[in-house]
């Protein structure tokens, strides 16, 4: 009884006792479905009692911490490679996944084990029975992924995490962290206004609430009035505030793209590569490599060799992503209106005089009207489809109602299947399909391509044995 007080009281911090892991792969997925009703609450005070009951695992951890509102999983993606590439040991963090459950927690680009993630999140789960059991609020599906994304940080002491926050900064789960060595801003604009405030000064303030005290800032090029109010909370908070230049020298390309860029410090580096396609590459790029240049100041140095290489083999799933050919077939994330202009951008630089099919599926609290206002001009048919399993998604006759003020042409499918379908029916093998919108149902887009595209050629295999 007296433990039991002693607890309650807080005169004892609560440490959860080591015991045999019980949860499977399949059953810790259950676990995550199962408290997905607790839902959004921004605040640090619950991830704090969760981590706090864990060792606070997130203090034994450096990192470099990414707000902004596109361009946060490309610049982890450079970040991560760079690091990596000059010998570190790298965590990265990132959310929705795309592609596969295990993608979000990463350690030098190899995603968490099956078998460590049940259990990381299993700790983590009884860390939240006994908060509740205590009287606390439920830590919501963020909260136990970043707590459990921190245990395996460092548990395998990693050298630096690089950490893309969920939604804003100031209030979102991943600001937990008092060790940045780096706070990174990717251009602000305007999203998830229902939490963060209806005008770009009180988005970037959420944003640059990532800053720390004496840590280093590079943010993107912003608009001034957002600009403004990140370097109000630099000075705040002591801190050098760098902000990223232009490339030079640009040669874009689906593929491939290279560029040169001169850092503040004056260095210059000529020829770099990336691989990732989209005119907006190239900026994000040159935002890592002035953050590579703040961290060697803080530790972490990186010879010109290994920025190289680092650039050259990033990869990030479904950003401007090329998952076929003949016709093209890209995937890309554009789910509010400045990723749906870079996206316009794009198809005006690759795809001018090209046929294009669109798919897109989009999500109820997204900026659904703004970016059909930008992107539909380039299409010649679009086809609109609901994401599955996800409680916030738009179905696709309410979207192809809203697409058809901007564009005639305009399908609404009854599944993801029967839009890629209907989109290959519609397109020549010169001609371009491009899927965006939600990031969420995007893997499952890729999936369903690939198996189109194996079935096709397992056809063609069986019709020239025939003919044989």
């Amino acid at each position: 009884m007296n433990k039991i007080m002693d607890i309650l009281f807080h005169k004892e911090e609560y440490v959860p006792k080591r015991k045999k892991y019980t949860m499977n792969f399949k059953q810790t997925l259950a676990y995550m479905e199962s408290i997905k009703n607790y839902g959004i609450v921004p605040g640090l005070s619950t991830i704090k009692k969760l981590c706090e009951r864990l060792g606070n695992p997130q203090d034994k951890l450096s990192f470099v911490h990414i707000a902004g509102t596109n361009g946060k999983g490309s610049v982890l993606a450079f970040l991560s490679s760079i690091l990596k590439c000059a010998g570190y040991k790298v965590g990265s963090y990132h959310s929705p996944a795309v592609f596969y459950d295990c993608e979000r927690f990463q350690i030098n680009g190899r995603a968490i084990s099956k078998k460590a993630f049940c259990e990381c999140v299993e700790e983590v789960k009884n860390a939240c029975d006994f908060m509740v059991e205590e009287g606390f609020a439920h830590p919501t599906p963020f909260e136990v992924e970043t707590a459990a994304a921190f245990l395996y940080f460092a548990k395998n002491a990693c050298d630096i995490v690089v950490l893309e926050t969920g939604m804003g900064g100031r209030e979102d789960a991943t600001n937990l962290v008092n060790t940045t060595k780096a706070a990174v801003l990717t251009p602000i604009s305007m999203d998830h206004m229902q939490f963060l405030g209806n005008t770009p000064e009180r988005i970037a303030a959420h944003k640059a609430g990532i800053i720390k005290d004496g840590c280093y800032v590079i943010t993107a090029e912003q608009e001034p009035d957002i600009l403004k109010v990140i370097e109000q909370e630099a000075a705040q908070k002591k801190c050098s505030l760098t902000i990223v230049g232009r490339a030079q020298k640009v040669k874009y390309g689906l593929e491939k793209q290279r560029f040169s860029y001169q850092d503040v410090s004056g260095r210059r580096f000529e020829g770099l590569e990336i691989s990732l396609a989209g005119k907006h590459q190239v900026e994000n790029a040159a935002l890592a490599v002035e953050t590579v240049g703040r961290l060697a100041e803080c530790g972490y140095p990186v010879s010109e060799r290994q920025l190289c290489k680092g650039l050259a083999s990033a990869v990030w799933q479904g950003r401007f992503q090329i998952i076929a050919k003949r016709p093209l077939f890209i995937l890309d994330g554009a789910h509010n209106e400045d990723a749906a202009k870079k996206l316009a951008r794009s198809i005006r630089f690759y795809f001018t005089n090209k046929k294009i099919v669109y798919i897109m599926g989009m999500l109820k609290d997204k900026e659904c009207e703004k970016v059909a206002a930008e992107t539909c001009a380039y299409a010649e048919q679009i086809i609109t489809v609901t994401p599955p399993d996800n409680p916030r998604a738009l179905p696709a006759l309410e979207l192809a109602q809203i697409v058809r003020e901007y564009h005639p042409h305009v399908t609404a499918a009854g599944s993801l299947e029967e839009g890629v379908e209907m989109a290959y029916l519609l397109a020549d093998k010169e001609d371009v399909i491009l899927c965006f919108g939600s990031l969420s149902y995007l893997g499952r887009m890729a999936e369903i391509v690939r198996e189109r595209q194996e079935n096709v050629h397992t056809e063609k295999n069986m019709h020239v044995g025939k003919k044989a």
